[in-house]
């Protein structure tokens, strides 16, 4: 049905209308063409009322868009979209544009306790840090969104989060291509070695430039791929694993990674 504003309009279909008629605004307005739920992984202030934000959906993986007026009390993005908040995004998508239209974001959950402590708030950050760095744009991976929202929702619910931390990365590096060889058979344990260009575990005197690495963090890093939790395993050796996986990770980048730098940079613990 013609809005009643523009009932005066020509169709274009009509034998009056001619390439110089005007059509209504209603004609030429975008219509969204993606709803989705995402977390956000990045956010910078594009004006005092807008916002450029990087989103990590659930079924078109990373998005990249212009939030005009996010910041508005009253508009249509709750406030603001905030970083590591999840919600529902509706958005205008073009295949040639670099920033999509962001049109509407529903609030769905935040996180307070990565806002509130630090080194749950570093972990927090790393996992976003890794997933900016290691996916291309519009690229699904369902099961890496799940195992982000089921890490940050564990962290949030007072579960250490180095652990939660190494779940998720080794998730990540399968999901892209990159899971480490963990086969130690063979291996004599004071030979055990890591070397990033073999993608995995190997016996150092067979690759003299590899990194020598304890036979605890070998069991770690298989008891996690194997799906088994690594709260239960020693917390050193957790970490020692995560700074594996973490140097690894630089080695495939080819760059520094800060947040997950300082991340697992040891902390002085309270008295």
């Amino acid at each position: 049905m013609t809005p009643p504003s523009d009932r005066a309009a020509v169709a274009p279909n009509s034998p009056n209308w001619s390439s110089h008629t005007s059509l209504p605004a209603w004609h030429n307005r975008a219509v969204p063409n993606l709803i989705d739920e995402a977390i956000c992984i990045r956010q910078w202030d594009w004006s005092e009322t807008s916002q450029t934000v990087s989103l990590f959906c659930r079924t078109h993986g990373i998005l990249r868009g212009l939030a005009k007026g996010a910041r508005r009390e009253r508009g249509s993005f709750s406030g603001g979209i905030d970083l590591l908040a999840r919600g529902e995004i509706v958005a205008v998508t073009k295949p040639d544009r670099e920033l999509q239209t962001l049109t509407q974001w529903t609030l769905l959950q935040l996180f307070r306790r990565p806002h509130d402590e630090l080194e749950s708030n570093l972990f927090a950050l790393a996992m976003a840090e890794l997933v900016h760095r290691f996916l291309p744009p519009e690229a699904p991976h369902e099961g890496l969104y799940d195992a982000l929202l089921s890490s940050l929702d564990a962290i949030e619910d007072g579960e250490r989060p180095a652990p939660e931390f190494l779940r998720f990365f080794t998730q990540l590096m399968r999901e892209t291509g990159h899971e480490p060889r963990i086969d130690i058979e063979g291996i004599p344990v004071a030979r055990l070695a890591f070397d990033p260009s073999a993608g995995g575990i190997v016996d150092i005197t067979t690759h003299p430039s590899a990194w020598r690495m304890r036979p605890e963090t070998a069991t770690v890093l298989g008891l996690v791929a194997r799906g088994e939790p690594p709260e239960l395993c020693d917390p050193d050796a957790v970490d020692r694993a995560n700074r594996l996986l973490a140097a690894y990770a630089r080695v495939l980048i080819g760059s520094d990674l800060t947040t997950l730098r300082l991340a697992l940079e040891p902390r002085k613990k309270k008295a």
